[in-house]
């Protein structure tokens, strides 16, 4: 069974209600039963291997949330350190501007 891949023709188990003698009856019902058990078996394995596919994108998509997660953490901290920078240059430009304003008056004074 080095072909596994399902079609029509390999899930046909059955192919018409012709009169079966007695004698002939036994083979059709072998050839009926061969004929599921590999429509079974092609089954099976398409289930086993679309059954890995979701473990495996279950798994990646687990990683991704976890990725996702530190990045938000991530991207919180830099936040918090953007506003602490933004807030730190306000207030070192506020208070070079009143240094600034007491040394024109200082020198306007002298």
């Amino acid at each position: 069974m080095s072909d596994t891949k399902l079609t029509k023709d390999k899930l046909v188990t059955f192919d018409g209600h012709e009169k079966i003698s007695a004698l002939k009856a036994p083979a059709k019902l072998t050839d009926f039963g061969e004929k599921q058990n590999e429509a079974n078996e092609l089954l099976a394995a398409a289930i086993t291997e679309l059954s890995a596919k979701i473990t495996a994108l279950e798994e990646k998509q687990a990683q991704s949330s976890e990725v996702i997660r530190k990045i938000a953490e991530e991207l919180g901290s830099y936040k918090k350190e953007l506003d602490r920078i933004r807030l730190s240059e306000k207030l070192n430009s506020g208070t070079i501007e009143r240094l600034s304003n007491a040394l024109r008056l200082a020198e306007e004074n002298s």
